[in-house]
């Protein structure tokens, strides 16, 4: 059985948030075009999907990591703050921004909420699992010499 360890994490974000656009599990809030995705960007993002791609990264997140909070998460998605003459800081992430993905998640069946943090369910293992299996199909139809790695 192919998992999420034996696929390349950027196709198989890349294919994870195709299929949750396509299937309308998960909306895109009005609010995505204009928000940016923490205190150390200096622009929003320049794919209008962009919203997506964070919902199927975390999902992948919470496989990895389970059970996980908005506050790992925030710093899982921080980076670096740059303050002109200053040394560089890390600066977190934005927390509305995860908390919408992990409330649309849980309300598309992906993810549970637990006492501390969010775990998988079954219909998110599941939903990454097939996904992987296909993205694992899709790239030695591409490049035939990987079924050896």
């Amino acid at each position: 059985m192919t998992t999420l360890y034996d696929v390349p994490a950027d196709a198989l974000i890349k294919n994870v948030a195709q299929k949750l656009k396509d299937e309308s599990m998960v909306n895109s809030p009005e609010w995505s075009a204009q928000v940016k995705t923490g205190v150390h960007k200096e622009l929003s993002p320049l794919d209008p999907d962009w919203f997506y791609t964070r919902c199927a990264s975390v999902v992948r997140r919470i496989y990895i990591d389970g059970p996980v909070g908005v506050s790992r998460l925030r710093s899982f998605y921080g980076g670096k703050k740059r303050r002109g003459v200053a040394t560089a800081t890390h600066a977190k992430g934005s927390g509305s921004v995860i908390s919408e993905a992990l409330q649309q998640l849980e309300k598309a069946g992906l993810v549970k909420s637990m006492k501390r943090g969010r775990i998988i369910s079954p219909a998110g293992r599941s939903l990454l699992d097939n996904v992987a299996h296909e993205t694992k199909a899709g790239l030695l139809e591409e490049y035939p010499g990987l079924e050896k790695y």
